[in-house]
């Protein structure tokens, strides 16, 4: 049997650029950062909401969510990953005393250094203020919003795997302008369960419709209670905290607690606590 040697030869050579080609496609550019199934962290981000003390409802056009990572070897400014998220409008109010909503999933490099989360917003943004709808214009057409996202304010949660919540501050995001026009300058901030703590209670009655305060030196949280008069404050500092309740309506006095101890990765329960004229 006679061996075709010169067919053999192509048909080795044809292999071996196939594989050459095969590798050089898998090889990160100068810009690109290597991410193989080893090399993975996953990435769990929750959204929740500081109350609003005027606004019935708030809906955010939510576009895109990214986080920056630092990786020394390729890129050391930095480079941004897009997060999986069902873009949409979404009721941020619904998400306040606990309630929190799985907002964003995806993965960065194991390697490299957090730097920071960009949020990016759409235009279909809206408030309800005394049972009506209303535009919220975002102030410099600024539809991006950053903040600082460290080792400090997520939870490691298993082996290449953490978490981090989202507070929307929608008491210092929206300014209410002359004659009914609502401005959106976007403030955000990043926190960590269990490197942080909770006050929760309960305060009655609830016709005394009250607003409550967690002060901690300059640092300022809120709250408003349930219609059973439940609250809940997350994302404290560890520290020791004065509540001022707030009461604002049917002549209800104001009540102050202190001090109020919060503990990192723990929750504070507080017995009820009952309002008087």
């Amino acid at each position: 049997m006679k061996i075709n040697f010169v067919k053999i030869s192509y048909f080795i050579f044809s292999i071996t650029l196939l594989l050459l080609l095969a590798t050089l496609s898998c090889t990160p550019t100068k810009n690109e950062v290597a991410v193989t199934e080893n090399n993975k962290t996953a990435v769990h981000v929750f959204l929740t909401d500081d109350p609003s003390l005027y606004l019935d409802k708030v809906f955010l056009h939510i576009l895109k969510l990214e986080i920056k990572v630092e990786d020394s070897g390729t890129n050391s400014s930095g480079r941004w990953f897009t997060l999986q998220i069902t873009p949409g409008v979404f009721d941020i109010l619904r998400f306040r005393n606990g309630l929190d909503t799985l907002f964003a999933n995806g993965s960065i490099p194991t390697t490299g250094k957090l730097q920071k989360i960009r949020m990016t917003l759409g235009n279909n943004n809206s408030v309800v203020y005394q049972g009506n709808s209303f535009a919220l214009e975002v102030k410099d057409n600024d539809n991006e919003v950053e903040a600082n996202l460290e080792s400090s304010n997520v939870d490691f949660i298993a082996p290449n795997q953490f978490r981090f919540w989202i507070d929307f501050d929608v008491q210092h995001s929206i300014q209410m302008k002359s004659n009914n026009k609502f401005e959106l300058k976007s403030s955000i901030k990043i926190f960590s369960k269990q490197k942080t703590g909770t006050i929760e209670g309960k305060i009655l009655p609830a016709i005394a419709h009250p607003v409550v305060y967690a002060i901690n030196g300059s640092d300022t949280s809120s709250a408003i209670p349930e219609n059973n008069g439940s609250f809940k404050i997350q994302g404290l500092k560890a520290g020791v905290y004065k509540l001022l309740i707030d009461a604002t309506a049917n002549n209800y006095r104001d009540t102050i607690l202190s001090p109020v101890h919060v503990f990192q990765n723990e929750s504070t329960k507080l017995n009820t606590i009952q309002l008087h004229l």
